[in-house]
């Protein structure tokens, strides 16, 4: 039986370990050597320079002497804490503010909820003892539950009310949050300066055309349809395999250095290798030579294939970036149907360019839905399948069952620590384990899917993320943990008591919980800012790839805020602490300590370390309403169907409400705030666009959008290309947009629209009817 002294113990080994790893970071930090690990976003503003070049002695350039510094070793903490705002906000963007929200969130909801489930549910809960005669497996934690309430007792009525209270505390921070979000969203995109994606719009499934290549067809479309904003655009090439050889050059390259650098530091001996697999076997050979002769190939192949890309018309996609002269053009296209036919001439805003994701670009569009349908069914496999190392989870989590199956293993388990350490750290740890692969594996599945930026598949990946945790974490925990702990319960009693046992059994599950938010949101968050992979690799790039300063900046790795798999993780958190509110309310003091302790710890990684790849203004805000919405509802049926294991069947109908009211507030949130997230006002680009034409009255927007939506591979000057490379992309943008006289010569003088274009007229009739007007 688990004790108060065992969650003790696994308290202490899991705040000893977070105080060890924010130890190792404050040492660390300070120490001249890693000085581009804890804190590459200055670097990379060009704001700090590195301690290494300066003067002094050549020891206190890798190491601090200054003992000061050792004493003053949580400073960091008031400093995360220091930066306000909206200066927070032009630092490192909105995204990553609210982000941190979402931590503050936890806060608003679950400081109040804890104070008064403790001033009432804890007293309420406690005094009973009903666990006692009941024959179960239970914790002296469970006792604190609404395990412990007899059946048919009138205290449920004070579960039923907290519930009420609860719910409405929870939909009041929410609409208030997402009201503040959505004005913080839409005032930063009034104030934010100019962007290419405000001006461009992304066309898919450019229809087929005898007559015309892809790039006359989109800009006779476009000069009919939209005359007096169009711009120009860009074609999508698909340079994939382009790609593919361009990166693999920087690997090849990567290895010559580190041979080269190695030879340098001992001249006397020419570096080999063999050349077969992983270097096992195979001739020896001279490895700069080997290496040199093979990044000539590569670069030859590139120049071949880029050649290709550029000369092929099969290379060109139909699909097109289009700009437009102002912001309130590419409002209008980007939310409005182009053709009669509802499939042809699709529409949407371009991704900021930093968040395109070149390689979907080039999947056909008629093929995302069949991909779509794949991932899925893959998906679905992968979640359900998933359940068979939960149950092993689970059985750790329960020392008493294990030693009922295996008596021999009785006298080590039942020693006092080790005890307390199974059940305390290892089952978080191990869950944590399996846990680890799973985001990779998402992130395939979405880039598989054909999402076309990258928040957009880091949106996909979280969503999935979080149904994978819900199902497997939290229910899977939940049932397998149930069917383990109480298997000899289920063995020997009548089938029409089974529902009740697992009524009572869900609340005290509320242990492993408990340890899995220590283990991952306590010490993992501590973890999380020790920062001990990017550390090494940095510093094994550093000895044994760098030569220039552009190559040591290369080499450190500041990575982002991870929201595939940070945002659902917090979810999780919402999700627990929703459902155990008014069934174990002891774990929501270790709730609030991960939201604030979390909040701190990211707040300084976000000044200090992380450059986000992308600003997307905040859009995936309404993914994190609705999953807290989602939450909620889940701990409104979870408790409705406990009371009715309880014999407080008479509560249902007042509990029934609480899901129905849940929803009608979401759809009211809905509709007010979300599509702030989903739309652009036309009075907000009118406005922009207005107040730009004022103070900038000769804006050269050509110029301005001219290389926005080139291909990374053909601004990459890197791979000995030419500056002929770059005439695949400045060819549309040397003469302003006119009407040029259409190819299809069958079809100039026709009344008729195009069969393939939709509503593409001749260059006769668009003048016709523009001269009637």
């Amino acid at each position: 039986m688990a004790t108060l002294n065992d969650i003790g113990v696994a308290a202490a080994i899991n705040i000893l370990t977070a105080f060890a790893f924010l130890l190792a970071f404050a040492i660390l930090r300070i120490q001249p050597v890693n000085d581009r690990v804890y804190f590459p976003k200055w670097y990379l503003k060009g704001l700090r320079s590195s301690p290494l070049v300066n003067g002094g002695a050549f020891a206190s350039k890798f190491v601090n002497f200054d003992w000061k510094s050792y004493i003053r070793f949580l400073n960091w903490m008031p400093a995360a804490l220091q930066m306000p705002e909206p200066e927070l906000i032009h630092h490192a963007g909105l995204d990553s503010v609210v982000y941190l929200r979402i931590y503050l969130l936890g806060l608003k909801i679950f400081v109040p909820i804890a104070i008064l489930a403790f001033a009432v549910m804890i007293p309420v809960n406690w005094t009973n003892n009903t666990l006692e005669h009941s024959g179960l497996t239970y914790s002296d934690i469970d006792k604190l539950s609404i395990s412990n309430i007899p059946i048919g007792s009138n205290r449920f009525w004070t579960h039923l009310v907290m519930a009420y209270a609860f719910t409405f505390w929870t939909c009041y921070v929410l609409k208030r949050e997402y009201e503040i979000v959505a004005a913080m969203r839409l005032h930063f995109l009034a104030s934010e300066q100019r962007r290419p994606d405000q001006f461009t719009v992304l066309v898919r499934n450019v229809p087929p055309d005898p007559h015309e290549s892809v790039t006359e067809l989109v800009q006779h479309f476009f000069l009919v349809n939209h005359p007096d904003h169009y711009l120009s655009h860009r074609v999508v090439y698909n340079a994939n395999k382009l790609s593919e050889l361009v990166n693999e050059r920087k690997k090849i390259q990567n290895w010559l250095d580190f041979y080269q650098n190695k030879y340098q530091r001992n001249p006397s001996r020419r570096p080999s290798i063999k050349t077969g697999f992983l270097g096992l076997w195979g001739n020896r050979v001279d490895a700069i030579d080997f290496y040199t002769s093979k990044a000539e190939r590569l670069s030859r192949d590139i120049s071949a294939e880029r050649e290709e890309v550029t000369n092929n018309p099969k290379s060109i996609m139909p699909a097109s970036f289009v700009s437009f002269k102002t912001r309130w053009g590419a409002a209008v296209c980007a939310q409005t149907q182009q053709s009669r036919n509802p499939t042809m001439w699709l529409t949407e805003w371009a991704p900021e360019p930093r968040d395109v994701y070149w390689e979907n670009l080039a999947i056909p569009f008629v093929y995302l839905t069949i991909r779509r349908l794949i991932v899925g069914v893959a998906f679905f496999f992968l979640t359900f399948f998933f359940m068979i190392p939960i149950a092993i989870v689970q059985s750790l989590a329960n020392i008493e069952s294990i030693e009922k199956a295996f008596p021999f293993l009785k006298p080590i388990i039942e020693v006092k620590f080790i005890k307390s350490l199974i059940q305390g750290f290892l089952p978080g740890i191990a869950l944590k384990i399996f846990l680890i692969f799973l985001p990779t594996i998402l992130m395939i599945m979405s880039k598989f899917e054909g999402f076309i930026s990258l928040s957009a598949l880091e949106r996909r990946s979280a969503s999935r993320y979080y149904i994978f945790q819900f199902i497997n974490v939290f229910l899977g925990s939940i049932i397998t943990g149930t069917a383990f702990q109480q298997l000899n319960n289920f063995i020997h009693q009548s089938t029409n008591q089974i529902p009740k046992t697992i009524g009572v059994s869900i609340p005290m599950k509320a242990t492993f919980f408990i340890t899995f938010i220590m283990v991952d949101g306590w010490a993992g968050v501590a973890g999380e800012i020790l920062r001990l992979k990017p550390l090494i690799i940095y510093h094994l790039k550093n000895f044994f790839l760098v030569k220039t300063e552009k190559d040591r900046e290369e080499a450190m790795d500041p990575g982002t805020i991870g929201f595939n798999t940070g945002e659902p993780q917090i979810q999780l958190y919402f999700l627990l602490g929703l459902v155990y509110a008014v069934v174990t309310p002891i774990l929501l003091p270790f709730m609030i300590v991960f939201f604030g302790f979390a909040y701190v710890v990211y707040r300084h990684q976000i000044i200090n370390v992380y450059n986000q790849e992308y600003e997307s203004a905040a859009a995936f805000w309404p993914d994190v309403h609705v999953r807290i919405v989602v939450a909620l509802i889940v701990s409104q049926l979870l408790l409705m169907g406990l009371l009715s294991t309880k014999g407080a069947s008479q509560s249902t109908p007042l509990l029934i409400t609480l899901p129905i009211l849940t929803i009608c507030f979401h759809r009211f949130c809905k509709g007010r705030y979300e599509p702030a997230f989903v739309r652009y006002p036309l009075q907000e680009a009118m406005m922009k666009d207005t107040l730009e034409r004022a103070k900038e009255a000769n804006l050269n927007l050509k110029g301005f959008l001219e290389n926005a939506y080139i291909h990374p591979v053909f601004k990459s000057a890197d791979d000995n290309g030419s500056d002929s490379d770059n005439d695949i992309t400045t060819g549309e943008w040397e003469q302003e947009p006119t009407l040029v006289a259409t190819k299809r010569t069958s079809k100039r003088f026709t009344p008729l629209p195009s069969k393939d274009g939709g509503s593409l007229l001749s260059s006769d009739e668009v003048n016709n009817e523009r001269s009637k007007t």
